[in-house]
């Protein structure tokens, strides 16, 4: 596996901007670098706890912030790097073979995650040294 932290990215997202609200919408393959198969949200984790903890064999996500702030680490076996979350509007592109932890979640944080596959749990590494040695691979 290639990839590395620098082949994740922050995504600007659309934003449209009316003084009744701003609103970002998502589409397949146009703001997204992927096709949407799963959506899922995080909220009402707990202060000091940590989520994640693993690596997608081939999956990709973004990650979005829609209310409050986190961060996430991303690790590709040899280089580390934490992005501060905190903005609907930006998203953490991840690619698959990248390690990620989430944390530092402030209160009332909400984390939306839009992943390219159903949930396969044949395609999550979730020990790191597992994860290191497919990165060898």
């Amino acid at each position: 596996m290639t990839n590395s932290i620098n082949s994740c990215t922050i995504l600007d997202l659309p934003k449209i901007h009316n003084r009744a609200g701003n609103i970002t919408a998502l589409e397949n393959n146009i703001s997204l670098p992927f096709e949407i198969k799963r959506v899922y949200f995080l909220y009402d984790v707990p202060g000091g706890e940590c989520r994640g903890g693993h690596a997608h064999k081939e999956l990709e996500q973004l990650i979005v912030a829609v209310s409050g702030a986190f961060d996430v680490m991303i690790d590709d076996g040899n280089e580390k790097k934490v992005i501060h979350l905190n903005r609907p509007f930006r998203g953490l592109h991840i690619v698959p073979g990248i390690w990620r932890e989430l944390l530092n979640f402030s209160s009332g944080a909400i984390c939306l995650v839009l992943a390219s596959a159903l949930y396969q749990e044949s395609d999550y590494i979730r020990n790191y040294t597992d994860f290191l040695n497919f990165k060898i691979k």
